[in-house]
């Protein structure tokens, strides 16, 4: 049995960045530093910002008056940087800077009488964050039919965004809908998709052809890994979300000879090696990597920092 790594895979920009602010942090003002929310969707990352001393909680009323706290990458709402700001709290942004792009966005439409609609995920903590940005009406889908449901006040007035981590061909479809439904509707098209998103897809899309399997390491709560595994369905593939080594069943590997192994934008490539440990017990002889380019992205820290 033969592994194929897909390039690229794993950490982004804005994941290695947010990781990095709450190290940082922590290096700087000592402990405790707090962090709303998970600051990227990984249980393991999550355990090792734990175990240095960061402590997640998911609403700000935890956090004693001056402490520091850290803004996850996936963003918040203004609400809640005004409650941050009274309660006088240190506050460190580590919202991705495509997030907040969107968040401008979403911002700029509903002041210019837009009503506004979200495609994603209803209750992901960056749909919720965007929506706080909209101080109009505000609807969020993320599939075709639920925009031949949408009922809206201002059919002339109408502007959409996305969130930065759904599947490139779906997001294509609700777009479609949409303007098929309202011809004048304004938005960027799939330009809010974040690059990385797009790369980990498109690499599943090109690496279809030579595998008959695909495991994509990534955690069950992270949007952008299941739409990885939804790519590799929707490409005729057997697909898995690996979110740990337990999660790997033999049974899945019989008569298999080619497996693609990918993760997800918040997945750490050391669980991707302890994949392939693993996986060297179920019959794999070699394991090499897809051609493609490195990601040369790079987002700056915080000033403070």
């Amino acid at each position: 049995m033969e592994v194929i790594l897909a390039q690229p895979r794993g950490f982004c920009a804005g994941v290695v960045r947010a990781i990095e602010i709450v190290e940082r942090a922590l290096e700087i003002y000592g402990t405790p530093v707090y962090v709303l929310h998970e600051i990227v969707h990984n249980r393991h990352v999550v355990e090792d910002l734990k175990s240095n001393g960061a402590l997640f909680i998911e609403m700000l009323d935890e956090v004693p008056a001056g402490a520091v706290v850290i803004f996850s990458a996936h963003g918040v709402s203004p609400a809640v940087m005004n409650e941050a700001e009274k309660r006088k709290l240190h506050v460190i942004d580590a919202t991705c800077p495509l997030v907040t792009k969107v968040h401008f966005q979403a911002q700029r439409y509903s002041r210019e009488s837009f009503e506004v609609i979200i495609i994603g995920h209803p209750g992901h903590p960056e749909v919720e964050g965007t929506r706080g940005w909209v101080d109009g009406p505000v609807y969020v889908v993320s599939r075709r039919k639920e925009v031949e449901r949408l009922e809206v006040r201002n059919p002339s007035r109408l502007a959409y965004v996305t969130q930065t981590t759904l599947s490139l061909d779906d997001t294509r479809e609700v777009i479609d809908a949409l303007k098929s439904r309202w011809q004048d509707v304004e938005g960027p098209e799939l330009s809010d998709i974040c690059y990385a998103t797009q790369s980990r897809q498109n690499a599943i899309q090109r690496l279809a052809k030579n595998i008959d399997l695909l495991l994509v390491v990534g955690a069950r709560n992270s949007s952008n890994s299941n739409r990885l595994r939804e790519v590799g369905e929707q490409s005729d593939l057997h697909a898995y979300l690996i979110e740990d080594i337990d999660d790997l069943n033999a049974s899945w590997f019989s008569g298999k000879t080619r497996v693609g192994i990918t993760a997800g934008t918040s997945a750490p490539e050391a669980m991707v090696q302890k994949v392939l440990a693993r996986l060297h017990a179920y019959g794999v002889s070699s394991v090499c990597e897809m051609e493609g380019e490195p990601e040369q992205t790079h987002f700056r820290l915080p000033d403070s920092l």
